[in-house]
């Protein structure tokens, strides 16, 4: 299996960035598809937010947040990332990590074996 571990969130102003990144570690991290989900205050973890292919040749942004974020990774260090610019208000949530054995770039967080602990980020207005 894999351990992953998010950090990089924090509070930023509206219209500034951040940039996520996801640490794993155990199980060889190409073979996983990975994405970034988020949990607003009083929701669930479900958001889907974008996804990427083992290889990174196949990516996937969820319609919210397409045109300001950026899913992308390094297999070589093991890292997924997640840069998030234009940040908006809505947009403050725990956001989490998450990897799936399977080859398809689904949004279903059902789909996802492993997740992260998490990070904050909070957009003030």
């Amino acid at each position: 299996q894999v351990q992953l571990v998010e950090s990089g969130g924090g509070l930023v102003q509206a219209g500034g960035s951040l940039r996520l990144s996801c640490a794993a570690s155990g199980r060889t991290f190409s073979t996983y598809t990975m994405a970034w989900f988020r949990q607003a205050p009083g929701k669930e973890r479900d958001e889907f937010v974008a996804a990427i292919s083992r290889g990174g040749g196949n990516i996937v942004h969820a319609d919210s947040v397409k045109g300001r974020f950026t899913i992308s990774r390094d297999n070589a260090k093991n890292t997924l990332y997640l840069q998030m610019n234009s940040l908006k208000p809505e947009d403050t949530a725990v956001y989490y990590c998450a990897a799936r054995t399977g080859n398809s770039l689904t949004r279903g967080a059902e789909e996802y074996n492993y997740w992260g602990q998490g990070t904050q980020v909070t957009v003030s207005s």
